[in-house]
């Protein structure tokens, strides 16, 4: 039931992004792609997936921290593509420090890449869903949307405001066929991760190995990371007409880490 229709991943050239997308051109959807790369290494990336799925694969590179970026980038697919139907707002940037030395300028980049950029993208791509009335909106938030944990006052922050964000659209949307839910991850093993595990181990004073295993791993009763197949597969799902009735949900993929 997916096939044709138009999905815009953020954050799509790598890791959850990338999966998510892989996934839903596998079910027939034409895909934009978003995110950071070489220009040639993004051109391989589109037509290697548009021709291993026989979709339509686009490139949308805009810096989803400039509101004015997002707008323009809407523009050109509302009149270039007629919208979307899959909204999935992945796009995410992290920091690790205590409070009191956090760098005001880190947490401006990460409240608005992964919190105020779903809230422009939302509401600029909204108004064609609901003329279609039909329409999935999917923020990837994290277990940190659930629970704290120290050093990360910024991006908890956020993860709770997208938490929020989607209950609140989901109830605005709920009657023109359009859901919006979150889904919250644990510690999958992506380059994001790769990058704040030195700064983990130098903020708490502790090895490598032991963020992975007791900070990272700790909580996480399976002992091991997610992996990006589960996620993209719940994003299937949530899409599917099986699904029309979830809506507002945080759906946690942690390994049992918020069921502490």
């Amino acid at each position: 039931m997916l096939k044709g229709k138009r999905a815009l991943i953020t954050g799509s050239t790598s890791g959850i992004g990338l999966a998510i997308a892989g996934e839903l051109a596998a079910q027939g959807c034409n895909i934009i792609l978003n995110g950071f790369g070489e220009k040639s290494a993004i051109d391989a990336l589109c037509q290697e997936m548009a021709g291993k799925y026989h979709v339509e694969v686009t490139f949308e590179g805009v810096d989803l921290t400039n509101p004015g970026d997002i707008e323009a980038m809407a523009a050109r697919v509302i009149k270039n593509l007629g919208g979307i139907d899959i909204l999935v707002n992945n796009a995410g940037v992290q920091f690790v420090s205590p409070i009191e030395s956090f760098p005001t300028n880190k947490w401006d980049q990460i409240i608005a890449l992964d919190l105020s950029a779903a809230f422009h993208t939302v509401r600029l791509f909204l108004p064609a869903m609901r003329e279609k009335k039909w329409g999935r909106i999917i923020n990837i938030a994290s277990a940190h949307a659930l629970v704290a944990s120290p050093f990360k006052s910024a991006y908890v922050a956020a993860k709770h405001g997208i938490g929020g964000l989607t209950k609140v659209v989901a109830l605005e949307a709920a009657e023109s066929g359009i859901t919006c839910n979150a889904i919250c991850p644990g510690y999958v093993h992506t380059p994001l991760i790769d990058a704040q595990i030195d700064d983990t181990a130098k903020a708490r004073s502790i090895s490598r190995e032991s963020v992975i295993r007791d900070v990272m791993l700790g909580p996480q009763a399976t002992k091991r990371f997610v992996e990006t197949k589960e996620i993209s597969g719940f994003v299937s799902f949530l899409c599917s007409d099986a699904a029309a009735s979830i809506t507002g949900a945080l759906l946690p993929i942690d390994g049992g880490w918020t069921s502490h």
